[in-house]
């Protein structure tokens, strides 16, 4: 079967890719931009892979699409935005997908979304629900699954719950916590998303796809803590406004601010699923909620995180098209460079790849630290994302307040783009040349506060990568 996935590179989109190559499809593989997408880690699946580039904004960059599509999946959503407006991104997406697909001999599109039973729906799941209506058409069936939060091994719900209950023994929590859902584990959303392909009685239907509980969100910090042995107290109070909390979670998590404001909205709703019998008819065996912590956790510690939802790229680096300086720009830019001999070039080769996250950068993490926290500050990503893998890297990847645009151990070649908070662009290269490493920041700076910046921060940059070079080359004890 020849199938169109969009979102490849998103948190469900990765995962279902390889459940769909094990079952020896044919996926053509929708993406912004070829060089995030590593096929890699498929080399070893059954099925084909075809990338094409595709931008849903921009209907004319969807012509190639191929004609001879079976299914397409709609995977697509704005929800960590920092465009108010993003609804209105949301239905041009799905006006220019519908028109692209009816363009095809596709027979069904399935649409992943979240449950809309209750009257009154926060802006994200109006969204959602607008853009369901959108993909309605006559030229092809349209196959809805509504799904409840999303539990797994680096999403965004899990770990948002994670960060709260690992670094809080005592909660002061707004009155949300107390909203009902019905989470869902990441597994059975797999088998649910390829369990439908194709079948004839989920053809111009919707399904509400959720876990077999329905909980408060305080019981499954509470249920949370239970898994991992933590004695955990949350007490609730009414005076957390919207903004209140969208703060909160954006300084005690991970998250970024434009995705704690639509998690905090959607989580004033209550997310329960309407019975239907789409689990028995696909013989799938749903996962309780402490189950799915399990699974994550197994993933966890095997370091085995497929993808996580801080890897998503957000639109405002696509729309500055940074992938274009896979080769770091000259002109306009101030460079700080280092070169020091190496003695054993496997040993410093693993040290730049599993650079970032717990294993810091090496030294001054104090200093990385503060820089972190001064990032969060003003609205920045901070630290905190960390990395997906220990050891691996690919372009994509987040590391804490970098983004991988490209990563190989072959050419022993790592560059991270910055995406904290900067008066213009940095760009942090790793080179590994016969006995030498090579290290080079760049920044280009905007205006005079830029160049302020640069000069300011000059004499740490001696301390910070003059002592991040040496700990590289220095061999393991």
């Amino acid at each position: 079967m020849k199938i169109l996935l969009t979102g490849t590179s998103g948190y469900v989109g990765k995962r279902l890719l390889i459940q769909l190559l094990k079952e020896s499809h044919h996926i053509v593989c929708s993406v912004r931009d070829k060089n995030r997408f590593s096929s890699k880690n498929y080399d070893a699946a059954k099925g084909n892979i075809t990338i094409i580039e595709n931008d849903f904004l921009q209907l004319g960059t969807l012509e190639n699409i191929p004609e001879d599509i079976d299914v397409a999946y709609f995977l697509i959503h704005s929800m960590a935005s920092a465009d108010g407006d993003f609804s209105e991104k949301e239905k041009l997406v799905a006006e220019n997908f519908r028109s692209a697909i009816e363009k095809t001999k596709c027979k069904q599109v399935i649409f992943l979304t979240g449950i809309i039973n209750e009257s009154k729906l926060s802006k994200h799941l109006a969204s959602r629900k607008q853009v369901e209506a959108t993909l309605q058409s006559h030229k092809y069936a349209l196959t809805v699954l509504r799904a409840g939060i999303i539990v797994g091994s680096g999403s965004a719900s899990f770990e948002i719950i994670r960060d709260l209950v690992e670094k809080l023994p005592v909660m002061i929590a707004p009155v949300w916590v107390k909203t009902k859902c019905q989470p869902i584990g990441i597994r059975n959303i797999i088998e649910f998303l390829s369990g439908v392909l194709l079948k004839k009685n989920v053809f111009n239907r919707h399904f509400d796809i959720a876990g077999p509980e329905v909980l408060t969100y305080k019981e499954m910090l509470l249920q949370y803590a239970e898994e991992r042995h933590l004695k955990r107290f949350i007490i609730t109070v009414p005076f957390f406004s919207p903004r209140i909390s969208s703060y909160w979670l954006y300084f005690i998590t991970s998250t970024s601010f434009p995705l704690a404001k639509n998690l905090v909205n959607s989580m004033k709703v209550n997310v329960i699923a309407d019975k239907n019998s789409l689990a028995e008819d696909l013989h799938i065996t749903l996962n309780t909620y402490k189950e799915n912590i399990g699974f994550a956790f197994d993933k966890i510690k095997q370091n085995e995180v497929m993808s996580s939802w801080y890897d998503t790229f957000s639109s405002h680096l696509h729309q500055r098209n940074v992938w274009q300086y896979l080769e770091v720009p000259d002109e306009g830019c101030f460079k700080y460079k280092n070169e020091m001999k190496i003695t054993d070039r496997e040993t410093t080769l693993n040290k730049i790849f599993e650079i970032g996250g717990k294993n810091g950068w090496y030294y001054a993490n104090i200093l990385w630290r503060i820089r972190g926290y001064l990032d969060r500050l003003v609205g920045g990503v901070g630290l905190r994302r960390g990395r997906r893998n220990a050891s691996e890297l690919e372009a994509g990847d987040s590391l804490d307040f970098w983004r991988v645009l490209y990563a190989n151990r072959t050419e022993k070649r790592l560059l991270l783009f910055a995406e904290m908070k900067l008066p213009g662009e940095a760009w942090l290269e790793f080179k590994i040349h016969d006995d030498k490493l090579y290290q080079e920041a760049t920044f280009r700076p905007v205006g005079l506060w830029g160049r302020f910046y640069w000069y300011l921060m000059y004499p740490f940059h001696g301390l910070i990568f003059g002592g991040m070079i040496k700990k590289l080359v220095r061999a393991r004890s």
